[in-house]
Formats: C-alpha cells, sequence, structure tokens
C-alpha cells in the first residue's frame, strides 16, 4: 500500500468521526452536564446537609438512657442516705429523753415502794375481821394474800408475772427481810386450806393478821 492511499484512509475516518460526533450531539435524549442544582459553582465549598434534629416524639439514644438511669440512681442514694440520717436522729432523741429520766450520777429514779399504804391496809384488815368474825378464817386469810399480791403488782407491773406462785412472790429480792417472812408466813396458811383441804381456824386466822400487820407496817421497809 502506497503512501498516498493510507493518508486518503485517514482522511475518510476522520471525516466519519466527525459525522459521528455531530449525531451524538444532536440527541436530545442524552444529557452531557449535570442538572443546574446540583453544579457548584467555582470557587466555592459544598458541605454535607446537617442531619435532622430529633424532635419531642423521637426514641432516646442510648447515650439519653445511660444519663437518666445514673440520675435515678443518685436520687435512691440520696433518699437513702435521709432516711439513714432520720432513724439517727429519732434515735438520738430517744436516748436523750431516756436518760433524762435517770437520776443525777447516772442512777435510776428510785421504783415504788412495795409497802401497802396504812389507810387501804387497814381497811383491808377491817374487811377480813368481818369475814373471819363469821368464821370465814380461810377466805379472809385469802383475802389479805390476793389483795397484797394485786398491791404488789400495782406499784411494779414487771415484778409479778402470772407464771409466779405465792411462795415464789415472797422470795422476792425486792422485798426486805421482815416483810418477805410476813408475807410467806401468809401464803402458807392460805396454800394449806386450799392444797391439803385443811381449814383453817381461829388461831390460824390471827396468826394470819398478825403476819400481816408485820407485813404491812414494819419498820423494815424504811431501810
Amino acid at each position: 500500500m502506497t503512501f498516498g492511499s493510507q493518508s486518503g484512509n485517514a482522511a475518510g475516518a476522520a471525516r466519519d468521526f466527525a459525522a459521528a460526533h455531530e449525531r451524538l450531539l444532536g440527541d436530545r435524549s442524552i444529557q452531557f452536564e449535570p442538572p443546574p442544582s446540583t453544579m457548584v459553582p467555582t470557587g466555592q465549598t459544598q458541605f454535607a446537609p446537617t442531619p435532622p434534629t430529633a424532635g419531642p416524639g423521637a426514641a432516646p439514644s442510648l447515650s439519653d438512657a445511660a444519663a437518666a438511669g445514673a440520675s435515678a440512681a443518685v436520687q435512691i442514694l440520696l433518699w437513702g442516705a435521709l432516711a439513714i440520717l432520720v432513724m439517727f436522729l429519732l434515735y438520738w432523741v430517744a436516748r436523750s429523753v431516756r436518760d433524762r429520766r435517770r437520776a443525777p450520777g447516772g442512777q435510776k429514779e428510785p421504783e415504788a415502794s412495795l409497802q401497802p399504804e396504812a389507810a387501804p391496809a387497814l381497811a383491808l384488815l377491817g374487811q377480813a375481821d368481818a369475814l373471819a368474825a363469821d368464821g370465814h378464817y380461810g377466805e379472809a386469810a385469802r383475802l389479805i394474800l390476793h389483795r397484797s399480791i394485786e398491791d404488789i403488782e400495782a406499784r411494779r407491773p414487771a415484778l409479778v408475772r402470772p407464771a409466779l406462785t405465792s411462795r415464789d412472790i415472797a422470795g422476792l429480792p425486792a422485798l426486805p427481810g421482815g416483810p418477805r417472812a410476813a408475807f410467806a408466813r401468809i401464803a402458807m396458811l392460805v396454800e394449806r386450806s386450799l392444797f391439803a383441804r385443811r381449814a383453817l381456824g381461829a388461831d390460824d386466822w390471827r396468826d394470819c393478821r398478825a403476819a400481816y400487820q408485820e407485813f404491812a407496817f414494819a419498820e423494815s421497809w424504811r431501810g
């Protein structure tokens, strides 16, 4: 193939390419440029759009949930500390009131004496004498014993327990030696009339009455 023929072929190929290019540009169905809205002017920077802010109804994020949980835990700890403080203050007030009830020197206030008062003791003897005058010696002795126990229980509620017998009460350390022995004599006479089935006579009643006088009016109550 000669040089002249090669040149002619190149010129024809160029004309064919130019004609194809013109036809391509004339086709309106093909878009070669981006839409105007997406084009960025030269010299300006395009920024990424800001994500939308979560509205009031949006679900909380994990960080928000963790912060809420920590706040609730702090509130629980604060309420617990406040409850402990209130309990401590109540205990302190109760202890202060108890200490004020104590006598100076750390000693408790003197407890009520177990000695019967003179007027009620004389009235009790009068009632028992009336029973004995009718021959009811056992009933008179039991009246003195039961009223004496009631009097002790009224003065010291925690001293006489339901399970205690008359002999147990007669052995209470709160009773001085003389009144304790007199009370034991009264209890023995009553027990003998109840459990030994031995009715009390006039002599037994006189012994019981004398024992109550020693119990109620003994000087040993004072010291």
